[in-house]
């Protein structure tokens, strides 16, 4: 425990809890969409689920780093590649990633009467599952990244539950962003498919900056933060203008 509250261990806890916040965003908007699917009265509880079981994967895989440096290793070639537990976990929530955007993307372009027809077949169960599935995926690339950066498990725990339990705080508030702004859901969604090629790329060893794919993240949403603000300023002038005319 000495070593967490040493100078290199306080750097190293602020940075890993930083950027544990960061690449926890992408699960978040991932449980948010698909919990906006059940009943109102439902989805605090699915969201409080699904990023408890975020958390107890993260810790466990924490526990088990023997285990997860080894499914490092390879297990067979294919096209003189060398594919390991590590790929298949990431190509697997890629492409999952990659068909759950693209159905959500589809019925919001099929339009409103389709997507509530979905919305009351889907069931508490089902939409758990697929957070399950997710939280495994997002988690391992994770704890991966964690285990790059620090070397102390203590260290990588406590920051993890901090930036969970950011992340739980935070959760509600984005979910009723996401969905009071439609164009915003759009771009979540977008976001998903860009993450999800990019775990696909990581399972077959293209590596691409995930700097690059977040700084492009944050600037698409500072600029439809700047729309958002734009189409505000238009509402309240043209409201100003009709109570002028009467």
């Amino acid at each position: 425990m000495e070593e967490i509250f040493s100078a290199a261990g306080l750097v190293s806890f602020l940075s890993l809890t930083l950027m544990e916040i960061v690449l926890g965003i992408d699960n978040i908007v991932f449980i948010s969409i698909l919990v906006a699917r059940l009943p109102e009265q439902q989805q605090p509880r699915a969201r409080f689920i699904g990023i408890a079981l975020a958390l107890l994967v993260r810790v466990a895989l924490l526990f088990a780093i023997t285990w997860l440096i080894g499914a490092e290793k390879g297990l067979f070639s294919l096209f003189g590649q060398e594919i390991s537990t590590r790929d298949l976990i990431l190509m697997g929530g890629g492409i999952f990633l990659l068909y759950k955007s693209t159905t959500e993307i589809h019925h919001k372009l099929e339009g409103q009467e389709e997507s509530n027809r979905e919305a009351k077949a889907i069931s508490f169960g089902s939409v758990l599952l697929q957070i399950i599935l997710l939280d495994i995926v997002f988690s391992f690339d994770s704890i991966l990244t964690a285990i790059g950066l620090v070397d102390n498990v203590m260290i990588m725990v406590v920051a993890v539950i901090i930036s969970m339990g950011v992340m739980l705080l935070a959760a509600g508030t984005i979910a009723r962003f996401i969905e009071k702004h439609p164009t915003v859901k759009m771009l979540a969604l977008s976001f998903l498919l860009l993450i999800g090629v990019m775990l696909v790329l990581e399972g077959i060893e293209v590596h691409i900056p995930k700097f690059a794919i977040y700084a492009a993240i944050f600037f698409s949403l500072f600029v439809e933060f700047l729309n958002i603000k734009v189409r505000k300023n238009a509402a309240k002038t043209v409201d100003l203008h009709q109570q002028y005319k009467e």
